[in-house]
């Protein structure tokens, strides 16, 4: 089942009207409105990427994925089904939650507060480069799935639409900046940029970052090229 048509992100409406109203007062656009699209910041808590086959062995055969929230992403949602990890120290993180539609390998991406307080030494990698990345133990309701590699802290990245990746003037694999206002400004740097047309202008940040900033809805942002 698909995941349900989302109304326009807030995000998109401000942009849309910030853009308008400058144009009526012909006034020039501040930084944040030049961009062909609003930019949207999020934290990314610890979550899991699954195979049908793994989502079979720990939900029952023939299963597929619910939709619990759609995702900013096309196509992407928070799945309703969610898995107990259990670390090398039989310590454990109950309620992962799964993130759909299904992928082609195994994959939990975990802030390194989460890894230290279940005894992992995780490396910090693109989503699906997992080579010699420590494995896990899941546990669904319906049984048990070994992950043997797999296990990371993702690096902070924009996904960005072709379009965007011209105004800011990037590739994909290059590297951004990102400036966050606030009582606990931050600059984050190394932000790899990911270009797909299937893309919507969207940082991810984890747990960890989000919090080092008190990032909140309102928090100024500003991508800048490295």
């Amino acid at each position: 089942m698909p995941p349900p048509v989302l109304p326009p992100h807030r995000a998109v409406i401000e942009h849309l009207v910030r853009q308008t109203l400058y144009a009526q007062l012909a006034r020039p656009l501040p930084a944040q409105a030049r961009g062909p699209n609003p930019l949207v910041v999020n934290v990314s808590a610890r979550h899991c990427h699954l195979t049908q086959e793994a989502v079979e062995v720990l939900f029952g055969k023939g299963h597929s994925l619910g939709v619990f929230k759609p995702l900013y992403q096309e196509g992407q949602f928070a799945a309703k089904e969610t898995v107990t990890l259990i670390g090398p120290r039989s310590r454990v993180i109950s309620n992962l939650r799964i993130l759909g539609p299904c992928r082609t390998l195994n994959q939990v991406e975990l802030a390194y507060t989460d890894a230290i307080a279940l005894g992992f030494d995780i490396p910090l990698r693109m989503s699906g480069n997992i080579k010699d990345t420590p494995g896990c133990m899941l546990m669904g309701p319906a049984g048990f799935f070994e992950m043997k590699q797999g296990v990371i802290r993702a690096l902070r990245h924009v996904h960005m639409h072709p379009d965007d990746a011209a105004f800011y003037r990037v590739k994909t694999g290059d590297l951004m900046k990102l400036r966050i206002g606030g009582d606990c400004a931050i600059a984050l740097d190394k932000l790899v940029a990911r270009v797909d047309p299937s893309f919507k202008l969207e940082v991810h940040m984890d747990t960890d970052e989000g919090n080092a900033c008190n990032l909140q809805p309102d928090t100024s942002c500003e991508l800048v090229k490295e």
